[in-house]
């Protein structure tokens, strides 16, 4: 870990009750995050929130941005691991429905983060968290890309490598309109993500199978 991208903490906690101080103060940003907004997230709000006195946030966290930063980790955390489950569940052939549990896996971290949602749509990132997402969209690409080099029986070279980005970039975007608001999220919308994505995976798959002959 490079010493730009390392998260600013004051402390990693150690014991157990450190460690579950530390995920009530995170959990009580996100909160606040997703139904207050961000210019709501104080130092004094998050222990208003969590009930942790506002003297042992800061031995954690210097800031409201490490705060910020611990959090969008976290979020981006869970997408990685989510791609690696996905390209095993896909390179074991247990996916019937590639598209369809790709953009349902993407969904639900997308509804289970609001308070990433909040953050990501306010572009509230410092720039250590907006080189981490960039990354994670790449990770997330990459992924998707030994999927369908898996599926296709080669290497796609550059024409898989942009399809997979393309892939991750339109996905990103309709479901963060899906999921932005603070009224139910309209997942017909997802359903016709998941249309056009079939489409183009079956059009990209049949290109990739063509060359590899």
């Amino acid at each position: 870990m490079t010493e730009a991208s390392r998260p600013r903490v004051r402390r990693e906690p150690q014991q157990a009750r450190s460690r579950a101080r530390v995920e009530a103060i995170l959990t009580a940003a996100d909160r606040i995050l997703s139904q207050e907004g961000y210019e709501a997230l104080t130092m004094r709000r998050i222990a208003e929130e969590s009930g942790a006195p506002v003297g042992s946030i800061y031995q954690f966290y210097p800031d409201k941005g490490a705060v910020v930063d611990a959090l969008g980790r976290r979020y981006l955390l869970a997408f990685a691991s989510a791609i690696d489950e996905l390209v095993e569940r896909a390179v074991s052939g247990e996916l019937t429905d590639l598209v369809g549990t790709m953009v349902d896996v993407y969904a639900d971290l997308f509804r289970s983060q609001p308070g990433g949602m909040a953050l990501w749509a306010g572009r509230h990132l410092s720039p250590e968290l907006a080189r981490a997402d960039e990354a994670s969209n790449t990770l997330i690409a990459d992924g998707l890309q030994r999927i369908v080099e898996h599926l296709t029986g080669g290497p796609g070279g550059e024409r898989a490598r942009r399809a997979t980005r393309m892939v991750v970039w339109a996905s990103n975007a309709v479901l963060h309109e899906v999921f932005k608001g603070d009224g139910e999220p309209d997942l017909e919308t997802v359903e016709e993500l998941k249309r056009m994505l079939r489409f183009y995976w079956d059009d990209l798959r049949g290109r990739l199978e063509t060359a590899a002959e």
